[in-house]
């Protein structure tokens, strides 16, 4: 069914989101000043205009229907772009301002990032602090769309199309182990494809951040691996590998955070794997934001490692 624009208004639309949010005629119309009878009435003439129930009660509350679900990311979306160009222009003064950001990022990212990037941050603008947001804990499009999240970092492909984005850096993978162990790399040793193959790892899925796409391409080029440990996360390898023999396949700037405090050695990866773009992601909405701007730049001056191309 074709609906045409001005059979809806934006007061259909933000009731269509609180409804949404609240699974609640009664919640939603309390968030957006209205009688309960004021919002029954606007949900039957979005109904109307839509030609679909939308949302059905239940005893869990109003449940959306498949087409009201296929709707709420895009009226999210257009809203959170609506708020954005309307807001008023606010100055942004690091030295001044007392402002918390909301970082989307893995515990790869918090390892590598947040030591020198706070350290810059506390120069700056003291008065500033930070909170990180786990990449895989929350939809990362939805929490940027809606202004939950101000910006992610990291190898993040989910966010491919959609958002404003600047790489950072292409990320090498390198083979992680203790010093001293059978296969650490020497002037006249590399770490051979075969002893790789023979060696036993400690495998890492770290499913929704798209580093676990390299045991995949391990695989597809035929090479198995003795796995004799798998977490699901990276912060707990530079323990694990500082008292086993086993080898990990991580990306290379965090073998560099890990390697002095832990007693570790990388070695140039013997597998032909491809280079992950890291890069830093925001959404449209937070584009012309000052604060959001400085915080970005901050970013990109300390980590990236060549001026970055926006898009």
């Amino acid at each position: 069914m074709r609906v045409h624009p001005s059979a809806l208004d934006l007061n259909l639309l933000l009731l269509f989101q609180r409804l949404h949010e609240t699974r609640s005629v009664s919640r939603a119309a309390e968030g957006l000043g209205l009688t309960q009878p004021a919002a029954s009435n606007a949900l039957a003439r979005l109904r109307r205009a839509l030609g679909d129930p939308l949302f059905v009660p239940t005893p869990a509350g109003m449940l959306p229907t498949p087409h009201a679900q296929q709707l709420a990311g895009p009226v999210g979306e257009a809203l959170a772009m609506l708020q954005g160009a309307l807001a008023p222009r606010q100055r942004f003064a690091p030295a001044a301002t007392a402002r918390q950001f909301r970082v989307g990022m893995s515990d790869i990212g918090e390892i590598y990032f947040l030591p020198l990037l706070m350290e810059r941050v506390a120069a700056q603008a003291p008065a500033v602090t930070l909170s990180t947001v786990r990449d895989t804990a929350v939809d990362l499009k939805s929490a940027l769309v809606q202004g939950q999240i101000d910006l992610a970092i990291g190898l993040l492909p989910q966010l491919r199309g959609g958002f404003h984005q600047r790489e950072l850096f292409a990320q090498r993978y390198v083979c992680l182990m203790r010093r001293g162990h059978p296969l650490a790399p020497t002037a006249r040793r590399r770490l051979t494809l075969e002893a790789f193959a023979a060696a036993e790892h400690l495998g890492v899925v770290a499913a929704g951040t798209g580093h676990f796409k390299v045991d995949q391409m391990l695989e597809r080029s035929g090479i198995r691996r003795n796995v004799r440990l798998t977490v699901p996360h990276f912060v707990a390898i530079g323990h694990i590998l500082a008292v086993t023999d086993l080898i990990a396949t991580v990306p290379e700037r965090l073998a560099q955070r890990l390697a002095e405090p832990f007693g570790l050695v990388a070695a140039e990866h013997p597998a032909r794997l491809p280079q992950a773009p890291i890069k830093v992601f925001w959404h449209a909405r937070v584009h012309h934001d000052a604060g959001n701007a400085w915080l970005r730049q901050l970013i990109a001056a300390t980590f990236a490692e060549a001026p970055g191309r926006l898009s």
